[in-house]
């Protein structure tokens, strides 16, 4: 009988044991270098992007910049961001907070603590502070890009010696936009709960009630609305035979009412509305004679259309028309068609 083999004495192999530590070691140092170049490309793509918005008469500036967050987010914070568009529009914030997780680089959240600082360009500044004030932004390819802008408890403070803007305070808005197929586009804007400015024409109406206000609606051709400035933009959405249609909209200070559930609008050459919608009014009287208050018809032209729709009954059934530079509700001219550009 032959004698048993003596074990082995060879070491076992530690290929096993320090392995996986190894390949995470390997991992971790190729991430770090993925988010440090998704940093770079960031930092790069905004940096030209200040030094492009002259070429459009767009300003696009900042005073000091902190990117962080990693290994997984990508924060961004900025103080004294400012955007201006040429046509005098401004946004200032004082703080601005913005992050996108690394794996979605394409996707923004962005958080004003401090509120931000609305410039219009004949009115003057509005300072907007809230409790909540963010947006968020993803897929900016897209006609147009998703946007949703979200507020919470706001105030409207017009800076000294600005214009009254339309509204002092706010429960909530929401504006957001989407793209949709066949060139659409869409936007809804919903504010509620607010407080108008008693000098403007809606605060007129509302007569110290709380405002709401409702507007959702689709365009065609969203890839043509583009330019270096509204004006550019909408002239060119227009000469591409763009249309608006309202799936809703609804205007409700205190206890008046306009409701319009339908309606295609487009824009003439002159850049005024065109196209005919049919709405439903509460109090049509009052929103006449809050029109001529603040001037927008003549105090006659208000007479006329208040017996005229107060013969209708309440609420009042009417077509809003825009047509050859004009406006008329019912069988009565406003005045001039709004301007669109």
């Amino acid at each position: 009988m032959d004698a048993p083999k003596p074990a082995s004495s060879r070491k076992p192999r530690r290929l096993g044991l320090y392995g996986p530590f190894i390949l995470l070691a390997i991992v971790v140092v190729a991430w770090s270098g993925v988010w440090l170049w998704l940093r770079a490309e960031v930092e790069r793509r905004l940096d030209a992007e200040r030094q492009r918005a002259p070429l459009s008469g767009h300003v696009l500036t900042w005073e000091t910049r902190r990117v962080y967050g990693f290994p997984f987010r990508l924060d961004m914070d900025f103080t004294g961001f400012n955007w201006r568009d040429p046509s005098g529009w401004s946004v200032t914030v004082p703080k601005l907070k913005t992050e996108a997780f690394a794996f979605a680089p394409g996707h923004w959240v962005a958080m004003a603590p401090d509120g931000v600082t609305l410039d219009r360009p004949r009115g003057g500044p509005v300072v907007v502070t809230a409790r909540v004030l963010r947006a968020s932004l993803f897929d900016t390819d897209a006609h147009p890009p998703r946007v949703s802008v979200e507020g919470l408890n706001l105030t409207f403070s017009p800076a000294s010696g600005a214009a009254p803007f339309f509204v002092q305070t706010a429960r909530e808005i929401h504006i957001h936009t989407r793209a949709g197929p066949a060139d659409q586009g869409a936007f809804h804007v919903s504010l509620e709960g607010a407080q108008a400015d008693p000098s403007a024409f809606l605060g007129r109406i509302a007569a110290g009630k709380p405002l709401t206000i409702l507007a959702d609606a689709i365009y065609s051709h969203a890839s043509a609305l583009a330019g270096r400035n509204w004006p550019v933009a909408a002239h060119a959405w227009s000469e591409a035979g763009g249309a608006l249609r309202i799936r809703q909209l609804r205007i409700h200070p205190g206890d008046a009412d306009l409701e319009a559930r339908s309606g295609d609008l487009t824009v003439g050459p002159d850049g005024r509305l065109r196209g005919e919608v049919p709405v439903r009014l509460v109090q049509a009287q009052r929103a006449l004679t809050a029109m001529a208050q603040v001037g927008s018809i003549a105090p006659e032209t208000a007479r006329v259309a208040a017996v005229t729709l107060t013969a209708a009954g309440s609420p009042t059934p009417v077509n809003v028309d825009f047509l050859a530079g004009r406006a008329t509700l019912g069988p009565v001219a406003l005045g001039a068609a709004p301007k669109v550009y």
